[in-house]
């Protein structure tokens, strides 16, 4: 019964022969032609959907065909968490999913949710897939995975139902919607809002009936899930950078030739760096949406009387106590 079981699963889930140690392991040292599963928990519209999809062509093209990728998506292989889980434990080879997820299992990731630590997408790009990113993923092997790249979710603004935001003065008080995280509860109750923690699909709800009467989102996604028909202000704030981290399972890994292993790193940069240009493009169609549908944007915000009222760097060292905080990291990001 046992190996009737291993068969159907290995039949149900493309990469996972490959993925469980099942396929000739010296011959994928040797270089031979080996397929991979990779998969992005997103729809088919999604930025993380469309990158792997981008992944795929770039690594069959720059391989001549010897690593094959089948690509999944929409859920089919499950959401963020059970997704995550089963890239640890190789039924999925490469996993592409929004680094917020990743800290649950590896805190050491956390530091990316820090406010104000870069000043827009373009310098998140360069810093999180150079030397700096590697150090903060580095350890990523020691929960079954190796870090291949970070791409882009989207630079967080706030847009408004009743009234403005320039400076910070604009948000005392102001109900503003934020994700189930201590970080950004802590970040919008020190700039003097009052932040109500409520999960995305309960979000266009708040913002109608009032519980809530701001959100922090990036443009693309106000659109994209459909939460700004009660929005008639927004303002470019650039306070936090999301990411979407792109990792594979340690062991599958450790199958692959050397030259393998370079061209699924080299091409996940790219496809990294796909993913951060294909959101620039749609903030740009979204803002025209929201422009038609009156909302009326402040594209020069008074940005530093945010970081005062947080009192700039000095603002992180609450967190000096958690084993994911890393001074020299930061110190680093600053510097750039």
């Amino acid at each position: 019964m046992k190996n009737f079981v291993l068969v159907v699963l290995v039949l149900a889930v493309p990469g996972l022969l490959f993925a469980t140690g099942q396929s000739d392991s010296a011959g994928a040292q040797e270089g031979k032609a080996v397929t991979l599963t990779v998969y992005s928990p997103g729809n088919a519209t999604s930025v993380p959907t469309k990158t792997i999809l981008k992944y795929k062509e770039l690594v069959e093209a720059a391989s001549g065909g010897q690593i094959k990728l089948t690509a999944h998506h929409s859920g089919e292989l499950g959401n963020d968490a059970e997704a995550l889980q089963s890239t640890r434990m190789g039924t999925i080879d490469i996993i592409f999913a929004g680094t917020s997820g990743f800290t649950s299992f590896y805190d050491k990731a956390s530091i990316l949710d820090l406010p104000f630590l870069f000043r827009d997408a373009k310098q998140a790009y360069e810093i999180v897939n150079s030397p700096i990113g590697e150090q903060i993923f580095g350890d990523l092997q020691s929960v079954g995975l190796v870090y291949l790249s970070e791409g882009d979710n989207g630079m967080r603004h706030i847009a408004t139902t009743k009234k403005p935001v320039h400076t910070v003065n604009d948000v005392a008080g102001l109900k503003i919607r934020v994700p189930t995280s201590k970080m950004y509860l802590d970040v919008w109750g020190a700039l003097g809002a009052t932040p109500v923690a409520l999960a995305l699909n309960e979000l266009a709800i708040a913002l109608s009936n009032g519980t809530a009467e701001a959100q922090d989102n990036a443009t693309y996604h106000l659109v994209a899930n459909a939460t700004y028909d009660d929005i008639k202000f927004y303002s470019f704030i650039n306070y936090m950078w999301m990411g979407c981290t792109m990792a594979a399972n340690a062991n599958t890994w450790k199958k692959l030739s050397p030259d393998q292993q370079r061209i699924l790193k080299e091409q996940a940069v790219a496809a990294a760096k796909y993913s951060f240009d294909t959101i620039e493009e749609d903030n740009v169609s979204a803002t025209e949406t929201l422009k038609k549908a009156g909302v009326q944007f402040d594209t020069a915000p008074d940005i530093q009387s945010f970081k005062n009222k947080l009192g700039g760097s000095n603002y992180y060292k609450q967190y000096a106590n958690e084993k994911w905080y890393n001074q020299s990291i930061i110190d680093q990001i600053l510097a750039k």
